[in-house]
């Protein structure tokens, strides 16, 4: 969950002192993954393009992507394991409501990598497959949203951040009870209504980024995108496309 800038946030995984969500490259209490035998997502489905700014010039201008979302919708993502749906409230959360249904919108999770999944705790996405995608919206922070009673629960979706006012694009997805992350700033603004067995079922075999486990480093996945990924971790999941259901 961090850019580059925000590599120096530090979180502890499984307990609530000092705990900071925001896919830092330094956690404090480190993540020992399972190394499976899963086979690799199929090579056509796996290598999904994301969408270039030629398709959708907000990819890369993100003043563009500023629509107010309505006050409740559903975002579909297929993936390369299954479809899941989340339906999102603005009233939990408005600016989060609003850029995730942007960026769902714009098409900036297609093609994008589940980069970080970890058994228990969650899996993180929105890091997008191009370095350039990933320049633009470096800096496109929004505001907090206040708490307003829904705790980071089993399927509940929240947005990464580093620290007040510094969320951006990457998006986390609970995979059990993490209530000691509410008072953090780590506010849901939807959760899971379906397909949360394929959330579940998401390659988990590289476990955390480094140094605690062997998943992929993210500021190599920033600034190089998909291309860093198909052969050191051919068997990563990914988002084919992510609509707003009519």
């Amino acid at each position: 969950m961090i850019e580059p800038k925000k590599i120096a946030a530090v979180f502890s995984l499984f307990a609530a002192a000092s705990v900071a969500l925001c896919a830092c490259q330094n956690p404090s209490a480190p993540v020992q993954p399972t190394q499976t035998s899963a086979p690799a997502p199929q090579a056509e489905a796996q290598a999904a393009a994301p969408v270039s700014s030629a398709q959708n010039p907000a990819l890369t201008n993100p003043s563009l992507a500023d629509a107010q979302a309505p006050q409740t919708f559903r975002a579909r993502f297929s993936t390369t394991k299954g479809d899941f749906v989340v339906e999102v409230h603005r009233d939990w959360a408005s600016q989060g409501a609003d850029r995730f249904y942007n960026l769902v919108k714009i098409g900036y999770f297609d093609g994008d990598p589940f980069f970080r999944v970890v058994k228990g705790f969650m899996v993180q996405f929105g890091i997008n497959g191009s370095p350039a995608v990933n320049a633009a919206w470096h800096a496109a922070d929004i505001p907090d949203d206040p708490t307003v009673g829904h705790s980071n629960s089993t399927g509940m979706v929240t947005f990464a951040t580093a620290g007040p006012n510094t969320r951006t694009t990457q998006v986390f997805i609970n995979y059990g009870n993490n209530s000691f992350l509410d008072s953090q700033g780590f506010t849901p603004f939807g959760q899971i209504v379906e397909g949360m067995n394929v959330v579940e079922s998401l390659y988990a075999g590289y476990g955390d980024g480094p140094p605690s486990g062997n998943g992929p480093d993210q500021g190599q996945l920033q600034s190089e995108g998909n291309s860093y990924l198909q052969s050191s971790f051919p068997n990563l999941d990914y988002v084919k496309t992510a609509v707003i259901e009519p």
